[in-house]
């Protein structure tokens, strides 16, 4: 009990000090005063953790990478076929695609068309090419939407998938264009995740290593995403045969600059993956 009272005294004497020295007046604006003393300069420190100064564009990225001299839009396609119905749907497509490539009706053209043979199976891949860019593919699916044939293979079509999407793309500025060309051939497609932001440093970087990948004629096209998933980049290349692709891949080794430029792009990608596809008998990239 006697503990209890000195405590008690002890507290009363202690906020007796406090008024002396402090009015009770003055404590509200002593809070404030200390409160946003204090608070500019935390606001500033966590800002400082938080907020990063990003230089400018004055550009897009797409308008920086892409060729200036034609405004061709890429689609590409990825059909994951029912392993079954592979090959009716292989028999459709090429009926009725070479079908829309060649109608000067739609301002469209098939780069090509392949089955993947090594990679992910039971795959179909496609690439158009859009003369026009956006207005000419909003045109070709107006006018694909009146036509009847082309809505019994979309259709029939649908039975025999088990998913699909696509990617709206644009060429690099730098690359080969994709032509036809005959044949036989493999195709490899190359695709790369990049991290977010890197892409123009992906472009200076390859800009230069093209040329290490020309002496065979193996480069067909180089692509980067506008709509889908983004920070997407594709590489379409051509070989005789998977011993071509191995010897034209370490001839590369063996030239001054190919390594390092190698050493600086792959900490840019995220994941990366690579298709080897067999063309179909219609396709203009045989």
């Amino acid at each position: 009990m006697a503990t209890r009272v000195l405590r008690a005294q002890g507290a009363a004497a202690a906020r007796g000090l406090l008024r002396t020295a402090a009015p009770c007046s003055l404590l509200p604006g002593l809070r404030k005063l200390t409160s946003s003393s204090n608070r500019p300069r935390e606001d500033s420190w966590l800002k400082s953790l938080f907020v990063r100064k990003v230089d400018p564009r004055k550009d897009a990225h797409s308008n920086l990478l892409a060729k200036k001299e034609t405004s061709s839009l890429y689609k590409l396609q990825f059909h994951n076929v029912k392993p079954e119905c592979l090959e009716e749907y292989n028999k459709i497509c090429q009926e009725m695609l070479p079908k829309v490539h060649e109608d000067k009706h739609y301002p469209c053209t098939l780069v090509g068309t392949w089955n993947t043979w090594y990679g992910e199976q039971d795959q179909a891949v496609h690439l158009w090419r859009y003369e026009g860019g956006y207005p000419a593919l909003m045109e070709v699916m107006s006018k694909l939407k009146g036509n009847e044939e082309f809505a019994n293979f979309r259709k029939a079509r649908s039975n025999m998938l088990l998913s699909r999407k696509n990617q709206l793309l644009l060429e690099f500025s730098f690359w080969n264009e994709p032509v036809p060309r005959s044949g036989p051939n493999i195709y490899e497609l190359r695709s790369y995740h990049l991290r977010p932001g890197t892409m123009i440093e992906w472009g200076n970087y390859w800009a230069r290593a093209i040329r290490f990948r020309q002496d065979n004629n193996e480069a067909v096209g180089g692509f980067f995403s506008q709509i889908g998933q983004l920070y997407m980049v594709h590489h379409l290349w051509a070989y005789k045969d998977l011993q071509s692709r191995e010897d034209t891949r370490n001839s590369a080794w063996h030239k001054p600059g190919w390594e390092e430029l190698v050493y600086y792009t792959v900490p840019l990608i995220q994941e990366m993956e690579s298709r080897i596809m067999i063309p179909l008998k219609t396709s203009p990239l045989q």
